[in-house]
């Protein structure tokens, strides 16, 4: 059975593997370090099956906005719904820590990211062209009020 955790900095290593399985142009090693241990904004979460890191998601709060800086899942667990139990979780504790809305950026293309997004009611709030450096796509900006 799934379990989500708050991520700690034993996991990184681990957290790399799906990073590097998810995204064309994945974040380094010493940035969730620092994010670990230099940014007092930002809490991330990890899901794990059979004691297995199989995803994380990272979110930053400053004051009562919050946003989500990335969430993936191992590829071979897609579609298992540990993408849903993850941003849930990671939402329901933006809201215990004082956050009243939530935005985040995700691909123009990834309809499968969007559909979960509008599962927990964000909405469209704008596009940030070219915002993606590997290929230049834009990025879709989806909110919600959390309150």
């Amino acid at each position: 059975m799934a379990s989500v955790r708050r991520m700690t900095i034993d996991d990184v290593e681990a957290v790399m593997q799906v990073e590097k399985a998810s995204f064309a142009v994945p974040w380094s090693q010493e940035t969730f370090e620092k994010e670990m241990t230099d940014n007092p904004y930002s809490f991330y979460y990890v899901v794990e099956e059979d004691e297995k890191i199989i995803g994380y998601c990272g979110l930053w709060l400053i004051i009562d906005e919050a946003h989500i800086t990335n969430i993936a899942i191992l590829p071979e667990y897609r579609g298992y719904k540990y993408g849903e139990l993850l941003f849930g979780h990671t939402c329901r504790e933006a809201v215990e820590r004082g956050a009243v809305q939530l935005s985040l950026e995700v691909r123009v293309s990834n309809m499968a990211a969007q559909h979960l997004y509008r599962k927990f009611g964000l909405v469209p709030g704008g596009v940030r062209k070219r915002y993606y450096t590997d290929n230049g796509e834009d990025a879709l900006v989806m909110w919600v009020g959390l309150k």
